[in-house]
């Protein structure tokens, strides 16, 4: 088939009840004449299917699924993912209505059958009260036993069908016609409690699992959720009345490349485009992380699902349905979801080897006592029989996985850190690597002013004695006024100050704002503003300007018509746990990456803080899901851990994705561990309970098969011809019970287990504090290529981080590990860097 005919679509799929199952339907799929791969997500009950459309239709491979006894939903419409929510839904309701009945019906049952099996009319009673669990409420068993039986496999299933079933069948026998065993001196025992029981906890697990599947295609639907449904159109009335137009709201769905798009103050946008009139600050966090709103004016750039602020413009669209940057992050979560290959629970896979072979050890005792004991042949073989099938009932099997997920996920939620399934506690033991976004992961993801200082000596007599006061005034109203973030962070923390009458404002796009009080002028922007209205810079204010631009913050001048008056610090914090998490991770091992949409001098800064050695900036999106599966590559095992929409398609990517609770929702839906505190240090403890918890259910599975593997020979007869000993089926069922107790009570002693390393209140010490600084000017640099060159130069030096700024040409020099000479530092530039001098 021709490679550029191939296409790729995701197709939800209905009537999965197990892996199995998925196996089954991708199966069938590939089996397709024209289709190149097909994967079907159990987890996300989606089939990612590659074929070529003049090959076969999406109609064909419907028919396909529908005849192996499932369906696919090839409408893809707006309504497919309700349809599938819904059919999800139906299924989660009747689960939970069959495992609640199951278990108030089986109750009485097993009390009867333990404590008063001498009780007046005691088998009818449990035979009454089991027939509806086994018959109805475990009908889903005998009839995927039986789909699995035509297909010619077993699972999970068909042990639990034929062991309910014979349990049942056989007790059913025993209280009918009792004189069969009375006759031959057997006690005819019965086990309601015990077929009853077993679908109880059998359908326990599966609701268990399903919850934990239930918001997998909510991330999904929430990121298809950002694109509003309908949309301002300006529409030309025509040439009668030229330059006439008039707004006009359509839904999505009708809008056209070319079309003119109004956007008024707090819309989302709806696709993406170019502005072509006004302009207007837009929040694009949920595409870059970062919390600063971004300029836009003519001829800039607007993306689907943003966010608009104050201000109200026109686009023209460009892109539009799934060709928008949005559409392509939802396509790209989709594909991440959908290249994991279903996971197959180890209960599953065990069972696959061991149905068929209990089933068959169970029918070879019953042959070889038909034909080594003559008489009793039958009577013995029978009771093997039963007895062999009894002992391997799943009962243990059933609880080992989730009673141990239910502990451990329930001492992770007492320690803030929530977990969404089994297969994620898995992974974690596993990672080597962890990556993490920057904003409200490692930093805060909330501007604020770290410093604010006022340049004392253009505070004039005539200002008076509050002139500090009245100038707070006129910087905290000049700044209300601005739509700016960052002067929000000036407004927050100048909250104190009075609000004062600004004239004559005026907002300068990409600069600063301007307006009159009292009389004088002021403005309140970057250094751009400044130098166009010709202000003088003090060279105290400069030399701390640059300070703080080399502590990766952003600097906002206020000015009146001479003077610079002060200037703010802004920056994201780092927060106060994060250098503890990036320790205790370095110290377990774990190698930690950083990745930012923001620039190079504030990564660089944040990582050297929070002590991390790799890290990236100026990341994409698209960027950070490639970053993650180059590692990946690498034979690494990755969890990534970030708070924004803008992170969704690289969670979706990594081994373990691990959102920030205080991020976005979408983010959490993605991840398969939430941190509800935001706090990093949850981190190391998440992959310490995952260790414990993969343990706890490694010590169940042993435990539910060490008996198994001791008690299916002796339940078939094979120390009979030794010493004469017949396990009785009775004592097969206290040999199941007892593997069901040790289990349960190996997942209550993880209660107690530790899973913080360290002391709780064990203080980290952050990196140290540099001894000395200097500052050098350097000479013979031309443009910031040159720049960059100085400064990689003298940061290869041990012990050293430098800054280096173009306008001032200045190197800061911070020294951790002694002073180095003018001559060395000169040395080592000349070498690496080439003739740039350098001068104290």
């Amino acid at each position: 088939m021709a490679e550029k005919n191939i296409v790729q679509e995701t197709f939800p799929v209905l009537g999965m009840s197990c892996a199995s199952c998925s196996a089954r339907v991708e199966k069938t799929l590939n089996h397709q004449s024209g289709v190149k791969k097909a994967v079907v997500n159990y987890a996300s009950a989606t089939a990612t299917v590659e074929y070529d459309p003049t090959s076969c239709s999406s109609e064909t491979l419907q028919q396909a699924v529908q005849a192996a006894g499932y369906d696919l939903l090839i409408n893809q419409d707006g309504n497919t993912l309700e349809e599938a929510e819904e059919a999800h839904n139906k299924k989660f309701s009747a689960l939970k209505f069959r495992t609640t009945w199951a278990i108030i019906l089986s109750m009485p049952v097993v009390i009867i059958g333990m404590f008063f099996m001498d009780m007046p009319h005691a088998n009818p009673i449990m035979w009454a009260l089991s027939t509806p669990v086994v018959f109805w409420l475990g009908r889903g068993f005998f009839t995927s036993a039986w789909k699995q039986l035509q297909h010619g496999s077993a699972n999970m299933d068909t042990l639990v069908a034929i062991s309910t079933g014979t349990a049942y069948l056989f007790s059913l026998f025993n209280m009918l016609f009792p004189d069969f065993w009375l006759s031959r001196g057997i006690h005819p025992h019965v086990y309601f409690e015990a077929a009853s029981v077993i679908i109880a906890f059998i359908l326990l697990g599966r609701l268990l699992e399903e919850k934990a599947k239930g918001n997998t295609s909510t991330a999904i639907k929430k990121l298809m959720g950002l694109q509003p449904k309908t949309v301002t159109i300006i529409v030309d009335e025509g040439h009668a009345v030229p330059h006439s137009s008039f707004e006009r709201v359509i839904p999505i769905e009708q809008i056209r490349p070319g079309d003119i798009v109004l956007v008024k103050p707090g819309e989302r946008i709806a696709v993406d485009g170019i502005v072509t009139e006004g302009s207007s600050y837009v929040d694009e966090s949920m595409l870059s992380g970062e919390p600063v709103a971004v300029s836009k004016h003519k001829d800039a750039k607007v993306f689907a699902g943003t966010i608009n602020q104050k201000g109200s413009f026109r686009f023209r669209a460009e892109k539009i349905g799934t060709d928008t940057l949005l559409a392509k992050i939802i396509h790209m979560v989709q594909d991440a979801q959908g290249s994991k290959a279903p996971v197959q629970q180890l209960v599953d896979k065990i069972a696959g080897i061991f149905v068929p072979t209990i089933i068959g050890i169970a029918v070879l005792a019953f042959i070889a006592w038909m034909l080594l004991d003559g008489t009793g042949g039958f009577t013995h073989g029978l009771l093997a029989f039963v007895t062999v099938v009894i002992i391997a009932c799943p009962c243990a099997l059933g609880l080992a996985t989730p009673t141990a997920i239910m502990v451990g996920i329930g001492k992770g939620a007492e320690r803030g850190i929530l977990i969404k399934d089994a297969e994620s506690l898995e992974i974690a033991k596993k990672i080597d690597t962890v990556v993490l976004d920057k904003t409200g992961t490692v930093t805060e993801g909330k501007p604020v002013v770290s410093k604010l200082i006022w340049n004392t000596q253009a505070m004039t007599p005539g200002t008076g004695a509050t002139a500090g006061n009245a100038l707070s005034d006129i910087f905290y109203s000049l700044e209300k006024l601005s739509e700016h973030p960052l002067a929000e962070a000036v407004v927050n923390h100048l909250k104190e100050s009075a609000s004062i009458d600004i004239q004559d404002f005026e907002s300068i796009t990409g600069k600063g704002v301007k307006g009159r009080a009292q009389g004088r002028t002021y403005l309140a922007g970057n250094r751009k503003l400044l130098e166009e209205n010709h202000i003088a810079i003090p060279p105290s204010l400069q030399e701390e300007a640059t300070r703080l631009t080399s502590e990766a913050q952003t600097v906002i001048w206020f000015a009146d018509e001479e003077n610079v008056l002060a200037i703010a610090g802004i920056t994201d914090r780092i927060k106060e746990t994060s250098i503890r998490a990036v320790s205790e991770l370095h110290a377990a091992g774990i190698e930690v990456h950083m990745l930012t949409g923001d620039n190079e001098a504030t990564a660089r800064e944040i990582a050297r803080k929070a002590g991390i050695a790799h890290y990236q900036a100026s990341v994409l999106p698209q960027d950070k899901a490639a970053f993650v599966s180059r590692l990946q590559a690498e034979g690494r095992k990755v969890a990534m851990v970030g708070d924004g929409i803008n992170d969704s398609a690289a969670l979706a990517q990594a081994d373990l994705s691990i959102a920030m609770g205080g991020g976005s929702d979408i983010a959490m839906d993605v991840a398969k561990m939430t941190i509800i505190s935001s706090d990093l240090t949850k981190i190391p403890e998440a992959l310490c309970l995952s260790r414990l918890t993969v343990r706890t259910i490694r010590q169940n599975l042993f435990w539910a098969f060490i008996y198994n593997i001791i008690g299916v020979p002796i339940a078939a007869g094979i120390l009979y011809p030794i010493n004469g000993f017949l396990l009785n089926p009775m004592i097969a069922g206290a040999a199941m019970a007892f593997s069901s107790v040790s289990v349960v009570s190996n997942s209550l002693l993880l209660k107690r287990k530790r899973i913080h390393e360290g002391e709780e209140n064990k203080e980290v010490e952050p990196p140290t504090e540099t001894i000395m600084k200097k500052e050098f000017k350097v000479e013979g640099m031309m443009c910031n290529h040159c720049r960059m060159h100085v400064e990689k130069a003298l940061n290869s030096m041990e012990g050293i981080h430098a800054t280096v700024t173009l306008n001032p040409p200045v190197a800061t020099v911070e020294f951790s590990d002694g002073e180095k000479t003018l001559e060395e530092l000169q040395k080592v530039v000349t070498k690496e860097a080439g003739d740039y001098t350098l001068k104290a």
